[in-house]
């Protein structure tokens, strides 16, 4: 059926749309209130929290009413869908493949999770990202500041990755407003925001907003308690914040040399605990080594359920050094600073980039104080760990990435080869049949 059809004359579909529209401003207006004018006293809070609260009915409302249409107008037979019965079949095929797919937990934070995450659920539908909630800068730390909820951003970026979603709500939900009292707010996080304001808890606020996207897995905070981020330099000064952590070692002319959170005692989620000792494997990073990694870590009950888990357990390692983390870090001082702040039995495999660059992009990036990850097999060695290596990189708009696909790739046939008990025949026709259908999603 043609788009415009849904909005003939007639069809009573419109009304729902402007009244969602509504709703959706009325959370926004409420958020906005709340946020900026939180000193007018508690009348005020109570006038805007009804507004959320009037704005998140509303949206109830009117997601029922236009369901209801469309439902009755088909049948009665004002409106067809016309379904391809080839296509409908493959996607039902491709339904039962990935749910078939391994148990695979993912834990970390920041752009590296998600990029590798865009990748992974070609392969399969049971994944689990265990998301890091420290971030205290940006948009992510003003509504945390103002609303005393949990950081979105991570969180905001692994639900898109895992989503099946058109492009123009993902470019939706990443817009930055430019200008006003919304400057350099995201719409993700203000749309995260509002659900949290509806929600019982900010787990509940996740699995609502990964319901509206129709996500792939589950996407869970490592933690619900407030969890703040503190550094120990080598120099012995102490600096709490994550945002200024890499900053201040840089000032300091100092390294980081041991992170902890506050509270000390923050609980791991129970589901996020229960996923990993459920996993078939779990992969650590890539991501921020000390500010998004090792915080997860930190946690009451994640490196324990790592250590009693089965699964295989397989660290991604960055592809640059980021100033004031690693500077001047190879693959084996990674994997020394997780292991240091957790346990030394919690890396099984480590999977490391050993493609390298071109002259013009090494030197860009040493303008900014970052260099390749030297990939050192023989201390790799020595912490007793199996060794991948792979080209990982991927050079997007003069920006170093990992090669989502490919690195998804890499994972699943470890995956499968290691830790599953299938047959090789089985193997090869469910790694020929899952990159046939990324092929088909991502072309």
């Amino acid at each position: 059926m043609r788009i415009w059809e849904w909005l003939r004359p007639g069809i009573k579909v419109k009304r729902w749309i402007f009244l969602a529209m509504l709703g959706i401003l009325l959370i926004v207006l409420s958020i906005i209130g709340l946020v900026y004018y939180r000193d007018y006293g508690l009348d005020h809070i109570v006038f805007w929290g009804i507004v959320n609260l009037i704005g998140g009915f509303i949206i109830y409302v009117s997601g029922v009413g236009g369901v209801r249409s469309i439902v009755a107008l088909i049948n009665k037979g004002y409106l067809k869908l016309s379904l391809d019965k080839n296509n409908v079949e493959n996607l039902i095929y491709e339904k039962r493949l990935l749910i078939q797919g391994p148990k695979i937990v993912v834990i970390g934070g920041g752009t590296g999770l998600s990029t590798m995450l865009r990748g992974l659920k070609y392969y399969t539908s049971n994944i689990t990202a265990i998301v890091t909630v420290a971030d205290d800068g940006g948009s992510s730390g003003d509504l945390r500041e103002d609303l005393g909820m949990l950081a979105p951003g991570d969180i905001r970026n692994c639900i898109l990755a895992l989503a099946d979603t058109e492009p123009l709500m993902e470019e939706l939900l990443q817009y930055r407003f430019s200008d006003g009292r919304l400057k350099n707010h995201s719409f993700g996080n203000l749309f995260l925001a509002a659900m949290d304001g509806i929600s019982d808890n900010f787990e509940d606020a996740v699995q609502k907003m990964s319901s509206v996207l129709a996500v792939t897995g589950k996407v869970l905070p490592v933690t619900l308690d407030d969890m703040k981020l503190k550094a120990k330099f080598k120099n012995g000064s102490i600096v709490e914040g994550e945002s200024i952590i890499p900053k201040e070692a840089l000032a300091q002319g100092t390294i980081i040399e041991k992170m902890m959170i506050i509270p000390e005692d923050a609980k791991g989620l129970p589901d996020a605990i229960e996923a990993i000792m459920d996993a078939d494997a779990v992969i650590i990073g890539p991501g921020s080594l000390y500010t998004s990694i090792i915080p997860n870590l930190l946690v009451r009950g994640i490196t324990s359920a790592l250590k009693l888990s089965s699964a295989l357990k397989i660290y991604v390692s960055n592809i640059m050094t980021q100033p004031g983390e690693t500077d001047g870090y190879s693959v084996s001082d990674h994997v020394k600073a997780i292991m240091e702040h957790s346990n030394k039995d919690i890396i099984d495999y480590v999977i490391g980039n050993v493609e390298l660059l071109d002259r013009q992009l090494r030197e860009k990036y040493l303008k900014e104080g970052s260099t390749l990850v030297t990939f050192d097999r023989k201390e790799l060695e020595k912490l007793g760990v199996e060794i991948i290596e792979a080209n990982l990189v991927k050079v997007k708009k003069d920006l170093i990435r990992h090669d989502a696909d490919y690195l998804a790739r890499v994972l699943a046939e470890t995956i499968m080869e290691k830790k599953l008990l299938y047959d090789k025949k089985r193997i090869l026709e469910y790694m020929y049949l899952s990159e046939r259908i990324r092929t088909s999603k991502t072309h």
